[in-house]
């Protein structure tokens, strides 16, 4: 599906087009919205405008170093957006294309997102504020950065909370750890996500295409990708002190079971003793003839079970 965006009296009309038949280009288009594209739109907006347009899969194998590149007429950029599965609690990153050329933004995508759907309408309602492509990109970026914001403060709060678990309720066992691990894949997730914008972003305030109010805002949303990757490296060391914690805990608890079973071994140690004294089968064994001998040993043998334990509590080692 294509959604155009083009310039007339002074406004800008959006025409969604579900056939490339029914195209009709016209030299004031602002911005061509290609999702989930079909292979003959590619190769229609590929052969009309003279681009190179990689496929989904060429996309993901896009090296680092190349994810941005540009010639004398075109900038094409390939970066994240983060995305959230229907189900689960992980964050993906979604490979979006932006190519530039002619003052005409072309953006590919293969997901639904909500930074579109608001750019879009900003666009129809503000169109003085969109004179090129250029400045489309900018508030994508920006708009997209913001909800990374939004989005790493929840997951800081949930760092928060499950740190006050382990550290506060003493809270353990499976779904701790699962949390943790959860919560570190998203941080990791996110910090791909803004170190791969930050590159983009730094590359399109390299070129002189750009003209300097552009320049300025991408320079504003640069440094605040600085912060949230900041930001990010912080709740990753809380995360990595919480799982400090959490094994510390463990490591508690099993001394505890540990202890307990050093006590009563010890405990036991001393009638189990007699027990097996009077347990010989010898011939010339006194206590044997006695007539309260068998109360007496029983006596003993509680007498001497008792005696560690108090003393173990003197001690406060119970």
């Amino acid at each position: 599906m294509m959604n155009l965006f083009v310039k007339r009296n002074g406004m800008v009309v959006r025409e969604s087009i579900q056939a490339v038949e029914a195209v009709q280009l016209s030299a004031d288009i602002l911005w061509i919205d290609l999702l989930h594209p079909t292979a003959q739109e590619i190769a229609f907006i590929s052969k009309t405008y003279l681009l190179d347009i990689p496929t989904k899969e060429e996309r993901e194998e896009i090296e680092e170093s190349s994810r941005y590149w540009e010639d004398n007429e075109t900038v094409t950029i390939n970066t994240y957006f983060l995305t959230r599965p229907s189900e689960g609690n992980t964050l993906h990153n979604e490979t979006i294309t932006f190519l530039l050329t002619h003052n005409i933004l072309f953006t590919v995508r293969y997901s639904e997102f909500k930074v579109f759907d608001e750019i879009q309408q900003r666009v129809l309602a503000s169109p003085k504020n969109f004179e090129d492509g250029f400045d489309l990109i900018s508030k994508i970026f920006e708009l997209r950065v913001e909800k990374d914001a939004d989005m790493l403060e929840g997951i800081a709060k949930q760092t928060r909370l499950l740190r006050r678990s382990v550290v506060f309720d003493k809270k353990l066992g499976d779904e701790i750890l699962e949390s943790l691990s959860i919560l570190q894949e998203m941080h990791l997730s996110l910090r791909d996500s803004l170190f791969d914008k930050r590159l983009a972003i730094a590359a399109l305030l390299r070129t002189r295409k750009t003209d300097a109010e552009v320049k300025k805002d991408l320079g504003i949303v640069l440094k605040d990708i600085n912060s949230l990757v900041e930001f990010t490296n912080v709740n990753m060391n809380i995360l990595d002190n919480i799982q400090t914690l959490f094994s510390n805990q463990i490591n508690i608890e099993q001394n505890k079971i540990i202890k307990i079973f050093t006590m009563v071994t010890v405990a036991m140690m001393p009638p189990t003793l007699i027990a097996t004294i009077y347990g010989m089968n010898f011939t010339h064994m006194p206590e044997l003839e006695w007539t309260y001998a068998y109360p007496v040993a029983l006596s003993v043998m509680v007498i001497s079970t008792i005696l560690p334990i108090i003393y173990f509590k003197k001690k406060k080692w119970m």
